[in-house]
């Protein structure tokens, strides 16, 4: 099984990490190991991207009593949560745990259950702990319910501070062999918010991969999801997305915003300010991969 599609292997080529990532890419299999089943079932969010009926890629945040997302076999992981879609549809997950600084992601092909809906999984891997925020989790406010969302094609002065003063958030790419889900983080400010249609934000050094830059060379479609740690409010955008490359060596994002959905309180978890991570580069920082 090659670990890497077409746009991936550029962007490496291109950054001259094709070693490396060959590498780390031997770490990609399409298992669920015991310590990573482990892992899942002690966690109670879960980040899903997926396409809507429209063909619009978004990143949804999936919340529920550990053990809602857990390993049900060696390839397959259930879900009790409502199903992306009626029939089978690629999806990316990234099950995320900031009192660890631990993720794993596992992409595949999701399929509605009596449960909610299961993934068999087609790539599984785990990452480094680079640029995740440590946060505690508190008690669940469950006396709060969901407040209605608030659609619309642009950012709202408010929707901008939230962007604005983020420091962590998960990008949903898409590619012909399948979807992804990937987490960013840095200081917060490290997104700029170019205008109400439009974000940037640098690309950080992380393990050479380059699956999520790798998608958007092939197809720009993609979701963010913003989550305010304190509130539980979630913050999704969709649209489309490239990189440029400087004469330096850094890599900077630029998203257009084609859809925009607030959910106030849309999750019951209850996170702590951050212990910001000591990967986090100082803010207008390009630094160079060490390939």
């Amino acid at each position: 099984m090659d670990a890497y599609n077409a746009g991936s292997r550029a962007v490496q080529e291109r950054t001259g990490a094709t070693d490396i990532a060959a590498h780390v890419g031997r770490s990609i299999t399409d298992g669920i190991r015991p310590i990573a089943a482990a892992f899942l079932e002690l966690q109670p969010m879960l980040v899903l991207a997926a396409a809507d009926a429209d063909g619009r890629v978004w990143s949804s945040l999936l919340t529920g009593t550990p053990g809602f997302a857990r390993a049900t076999g060696p390839h397959t992981i259930s879900v009790a949560a409502p199903p992306p879609a009626p029939g089978p549809a690629p999806v990316g997950t990234i099950a995320l745990d900031p009192r660890t600084r631990r993720r794993m992601r596992l992409n595949g092909i999701a399929r509605p259950s009596a449960r909610g809906f299961t993934v068999e999984a087609e790539q599984v891997f785990s990452n480094c702990p680079k640029y995740i925020q440590k946060r505690e989790l508190s008690a669940p406010d469950l006396a709060t319910p969901p407040g209605a969302p608030r659609r619309s094609t642009a950012l709202t002065p408010a929707q901008e501070r939230f962007v604005r003063a983020a420091d962590t958030f998960f990008i949903a790419t898409t590619a012909p062999d399948g979807m992804d889900a990937s987490h960013r983080g840095g200081f917060p400010g490290f997104v700029g918010v170019d205008s109400p249609t439009e974000l940037s934000w640098p690309d950080y050094p992380g393990n050479a991969m380059f699956l999520t830059l790798g998608n958007l060379e092939t197809d720009g479609r993609a979701g963010l999801l913003f989550l305010d740690w304190l509130t539980g409010t979630t913050l999704q955008l969709s649209g489309t997305a490239g990189t440029t490359y400087g004469e330096d060596g850094g890599r900077t994002t630029r998203f257009r915003v084609e859809q925009v959905l607030e959910t106030p309180a849309a999750s019951p978890l209850r996170w702590s300010e951050p212990d910001y991570s000591p990967a986090n580069p100082p803010l207008g920082a390009h630094p160079q991969d060490p390939a």
